[in-house]
């Protein structure tokens, strides 16, 4: 499958109740699966899978976006607004973004790049200063992509959470 045979095939839009089994399902799948192979170190366990499953919470406080192709997700990232609960951005008036991810089946085929426009532009409508996130450390093809969207390190923002995970910081200036 081509990437833009994918690209082209994908709906970017607002995620509905009826969505939520299915992204839930992607998370888990997505992040088991590529962080198995990236760092087989990490274990997933059930509170973490059920915290990534729970997307009627994530959407109260968030806007999620899907990627739709052929009539299923097939995609999804959340953005959460400046002092939203549950938000990880450390500097006022910036979005947080999160949970960014394609079903397995699709990665490597460019779907996360109009998932990444979609929520930008939200962003940029919103007025915020920036978008913050964070990278589990040691992923680096993970960094090294929102690296090339503009995407900064920013080491003040870094969540230490060990002994569980250690966070990087990146943001994307969207003003001056």
């Amino acid at each position: 499958m081509s990437d833009t045979s994918v690209v082209n095939r994908a709906l970017i839009r607002e995620a509905r109740p009826e969505d939520d089994f299915a992204i839930g399902e992607l998370l888990v799948e997505a992040y088991v699966t590529q962080y198995a192979k990236k760092l087989p170190e990490v274990v997933y366990t059930d509170e973490r899978k059920r915290a990534l499953r729970d997307v009627a919470s994530k959407r109260a406080v968030a806007t999620v976006l899907v990627a739709e192709v052929d009539g299923a997700v097939a995609g999804t990232v959340a953005l959460f607004p400046p002092g939203a609960p549950g938000s990880e951005a450390w500097t006022p008036n910036t979005a947080d973004l999160r949970h960014l991810a394609t079903a397995v089946r699709y990665h490597g085929t460019g779907l996360a790049r109009p998932l990444l426009d979609a929520v930008e532009a939200l962003a940029r409508q919103w007025g915020v200063d920036a978008v913050a996130l964070h990278v589990r450390r040691g992923v680096r093809g993970v960094a090294e992509m929102y690296q090339r969207r503009g995407y900064v390190r920013t080491p003040e923002g870094d969540l230490d959470l060990l002994p569980q995970v250690y966070l990087e910081a990146f943001v994307l200036r969207l003003k001056p």
